[in-house]
């Protein structure tokens, strides 16, 4: 695909992301193509059914929040590596509250869509675990899918939730993945150092 025909795909998947959120994916085709700079017509020859957009909104969201795991681990230490992507997880569960009536619709458009999230989550979540166990950051025996259920189960709110909420309930899920961490020990290197 050439650089601007993928900017087009990008800013238009964007104002799609953008438009789910607040519309629903039910918005009409109009208002994510007004959006996003395009014309109805290009929006149906990328997407020629409302659920091969839903899903592509839904594996780009997926890919930018794995590709986040390496980024957040070259820039911090490990501990502070993990909570920043939980947080940047929690903005991704929130993006995917305005796809959650779609993707449970037993639409076959979506039904390869929870191995995609696992593939690519659990695996970006596990290198973060890993680093932050041996670094002692976290406590040991914490398998991704479970932090990624209780996340996805924390940020699961009703309308009379305040603002600031979830991420507050991330902390304090992140302060008790401290408790009881302690750096592993390695076994002495050959040399005797």
């Amino acid at each position: 695909m050439r650089a601007d025909a993928r900017r087009n795909l990008d800013t238009l998947l964007q104002a799609a992301k953008d438009v789910f959120a607040t519309s629903g994916v039910d918005a009409p085709v109009r208002e994510i193509a007004a959006r996003a700079g395009v014309g109805v017509g290009t929006v149906y020859r990328h997407f020629p059914q409302r659920a091969d957009l839903v899903a592509a909104v839904f594996r780009r969201e997926v890919d930018a929040c794995a590709a986040a795991a390496p980024v957040l681990a070259a820039q911090h230490e490990p501990g502070e590596a993990l909570a920043g992507w939980l947080r940047r997880y929690t903005a991704f569960i929130a993006t995917k509250r305005g796809l959650a009536a779609a993707l449970h619709s037993g639409d076959p458009a979506f039904d390869s869509l929870p191995a995609y999230f696992e593939q690519h989550l659990g695996p970006a979540l596990a290198s973060l675990l890993d680093a932050a166990v041996a670094a002692g950051a976290i406590r040991p025996g914490v398998r991704p899918v479970d932090l990624l259920r209780a996340v996805g189960n924390l940020c699961g709110g009703g309308p009379d939730v305040e603002t600031g909420h979830t991420e507050r309930m991330v902390d304090l899920l992140i302060d008790g993945l401290r408790y009881g961490a302690r750096p592993i020990d390695l076994p002495p290197s050959p040399d005797g150092g």
